[in-house]
């Protein structure tokens, strides 16, 4: 009797201590997958591209409010850098082609009070967050711009397809599509792109703040011949009607390559 009683408590204990241990394992995997979750990383990464334009699918944003939340906080974050004094400016910014990585890469963080503290931009209403990934967490890490030709292969990851600079005429081959010659198809964050063979660089890029009544656009002159560059934001209404014809974003303008959208936007087929 003694020898049973003792099994039974021995039992007893064991199924105890058997139920604390896999709670206490629940716990670890769902603070395990709150942690994933706020990160932004990937359980499964898509190792496809299904518009063959080098952009893997794992980084296209295919909710339309995670395409709604990017187009706001990428023009929110380019055209602050606009109104701000200059002493303010990010120190990386001295072209059009660094604006655009910047707010591209910028509207991609999460933006907790860290990111505010450490970006010094002011946000009345913050917009709402990219939901299937934030940067850096990608299989990409850092290196967030396709810098070679080809469509993606899981090696690109390692052959140095991808970097963390991309010059204008890079961003507008390998990140961007055409979309249209007309301007007013252009939607809030979608890219104008200009070839000037008159400027010390030919390529040129604006990104498009805002559409309808009061539709703007904003870029970096960047550096010509010696002049530092600035930033601006100005109607599209004036740009149409740019003193120089080789700006206005016509049809008919040879140098108006037209408006593009950044790949992360294309979805799915």
């Amino acid at each position: 009797m003694l020898t049973a009683a003792i099994g039974l408590v021995v039992l007893l204990l064991l199924v105890r201590l058997g139920g604390a241990l896999i709670h206490h394992l629940q716990h670890l995997r769902s603070l395990n997958r709150s942690t994933s979750i706020s990160q932004g990383a990937f359980p499964r990464p898509a190792w496809t591209d299904s518009f063959n334009d080098g952009t893997p699918d794992f980084l296209r944003l295919t909710d339309p409010a995670d395409q709604a939340a990017f187009r706001r906080w990428f023009t929110l974050i380019a055209e602050y850098q606009a109104i701000r004094p200059k002493p303010d400016v990010p120190v990386e910014i001295t072209d059009c082609a660094s604006l655009l990585r910047y707010a591209y890469r910028e509207a991609l963080k999460r933006h907790d009070e860290t990111w505010f503290t450490t970006t010094g931009i002011e946000v009345a209403a913050p917009p709402g967050e990219v939901r299937a990934w934030s940067y850096p967490y990608s299989p990409l890490g850092a290196d967030l711009f396709r810098v070679q030709p080809g469509s993606f292969e899981p090696a690109n990851l390692r052959d140095g397809s991808f970097a963390q600079f991309a010059d204008a005429k890079t961003l507008v081959e390998f990140n961007a599509f055409l979309v249209s010659r007309d301007v007013h198809q252009a939607q809030p964050g979608d890219l104008l792109f200009y070839r000037q063979f008159s400027q010390t660089s030919p390529w040129h890029s604006m990104i498009v703040a805002r559409v309808g009544p009061g539709a703007s656009v904003v870029y970096d002159t960047g550096e010509d011949h010696g002049k530092p560059g600035e930033l601006r934001r100005v109607l599209l209404a004036e740009l149409l009607n740019h003193p120089q014809l080789q700006w206005r974003p016509l049809p008919d303008n040879p140098n108006f390559l037209g408006v593009y959208r950044w790949n992360i936007l294309r979805g799915t087929p």
